[in-house]
């Protein structure tokens, strides 16, 4: 559920009307609600009571400081990919020792940053790597906590481009060859083997893989807690988000309505399902959720530029485009689209809703049924929290959108639109070129 619903005709976030967000701060504009970050966040903890359990915000669904913030001041620690998430939340004021650290590809200055501020765990993702976290460590007269991501090779039903857990994705160790994995690392002075890893992917919408996968790499994290007194076993994040029906989904009411065997999944479920198996684990849970977070917790407000009529298609023109939400493009992803003012004696639309970058691929949706809507007004993209603003672009020149936070009946600026000035900041022009 979330905090996205009308007022009257005027949809609001929380308490807020977020028509007077879009005069206040212009448009495209990412709004966020606080509550409903809150809520998933309880919502999680409470649904795996009884284990001993670390959340990990998985950042790179959003990244904005403000958001860093407010999962720290919830409790929350973070599941980092990069050296600049590492700074992003000692900025925010977050705690890197409640942190974990994984990726592919962690460089040296990186791996350094993140062991001087006590980072909880590197997620290691290959033999060389741990290499590399040894010379490091080395260097620096520490020994470095390691948990071996071990790839599952469990099918998660999801995206092509979003599964992480098969044996043909460059994520992890198999699980075939992680025994001796840990037994290399073992070997190295400078590495602490201190827990175990496993993500099989985003957007899942079915238990049945959590389950299989958590059953299925137990007994191996059984055993390695014999032999080298592994203290905790990272499980990942993965809990989907509803794209489809989603200003509904903020309703109780729709929640009810749901036959039970096709309700969506939730952290309720989740936890009921996967406490039973983990429990007798004795080992600390940590689960790295990002989408689940965040993404029912954000709209992109954007203001309608042109209905431009044609023969067999209409095409709604607003100012929003794939440089500012780009999982259409990217991924044929679905957002719902609705207005900011609902007015139900207007005749309904039929449009193709595309941005203005010159790309035929720049369309948010084909053919989508809408209330009509005219120049100058307001629609917002639903399920827009996770991945918008952080993939975004500079694509065609255009400027970062802005973004706000809202908390009951207050909201604030947290992240201004970026001005042409600031995106030339760092460029010029050289001397034999000007002569």
């Amino acid at each position: 559920m979330h905090h996205f619903h009308y007022a009257g005709s005027n949809l609001q976030c929380e308490n807020v009307d977020l028509a007077e967000i879009a005069r206040l701060y212009g448009t495209p504009t990412y709004v966020y609600s606080a509550a409903t970050m809150a809520d998933n966040y309880n919502r999680l903890a409470s649904g795996l009571k009884g284990l001993d359990l670390q959340i990990c915000y998985a950042m790179k669904a959003n990244s904005s400081l403000a958001i860093l913030r407010h999962f720290a001041n919830l409790g929350a620690g973070f599941d980092l990919v990069s050296g600049g998430e590492v700074r992003r939340v000692l900025a925010a004021g977050g705690d890197i020792k409640r942190s974990v650290f994984a990726g592919v590809g962690k460089t040296e200055a990186e791996i350094e940053l993140a062991l001087k501020n006590d980072i909880f765990a590197f997620h290691v993702e290959s033999e060389p790597e741990i290499a590399r976290i040894n010379h490091v460590a080395g260097k620096l007269g520490v020994k470095a906590p390691i948990a071996i991501r071990i790839n599952p090779d469990v099918d998660a039903h999801t995206h092509a481009k979003i599964t992480t857990g098969k044996s043909d994705n460059k994520f992890g160790i198999p699980l075939a060859h992680a025994a001796a994995a840990y037994e290399a690392a073992a070997r190295f002075p400078h590495i602490q083997i201190k827990g175990a890893q496993m993500h099989i992917g985003s957007q899942l919408t079915s238990l049945a893989p959590f389950v299989e996968a958590v059953k299925k790499v137990a007994p191996f994290v059984t055993d390695l807690k014999a032999k080298y007194g592994i203290t905790y076993w990272s499980i990942g994040g993965g809990i989907g988000i509803i794209y489809k029906d989603a200003l509904a989904s903020g309703s109780p009411e729709w929640w009810s309505a749901q036959p039970a065997d096709t309700r969506p999944l939730t952290p309720e479920a989740y936890g009921e399902a996967l406490t039973p198996l983990l429990a007798p684990l004795g080992l600390k849970i940590v689960l790295e959720p990002g989408r689940y977070m965040v993404g029912n917790a954000g709209v992109l407000l954007s203001r309608v530029e042109y209905l431009k009529r044609g023969k067999g298609k209409n095409f709604l023109i607003v100012d929003a485009a794939m440089n500012d939400l780009v999982r259409p493009a990217m991924y044929d992803s679905f957002h719902e689209i609705v207005p900011l003012h609902r007015d139900t004696e207007r005749p309904a639309l039929v449009a193709d809703v595309v941005g203005p970058v010159c790309e035929s691929g720049d369309c948010f949706a084909k053919d989508r049924p809408l209330q009509s809507v005219g120049e100058g007004e307001y629609i917002a993209f639903m399920s827009a929290g996770a991945y918008g603003y952080t993939m975004s672009s500079r694509y065609n020149t255009r400027n970062m959108a802005a973004e706000v936070l809202v908390q009951g009946g207050a909201s604030d600026l947290i992240n201004a639109r970026e001005t042409f000035e600031q995106q030339i900041q760092n460029e010029k022009l050289p001397a034999f070129l000007t002569k």
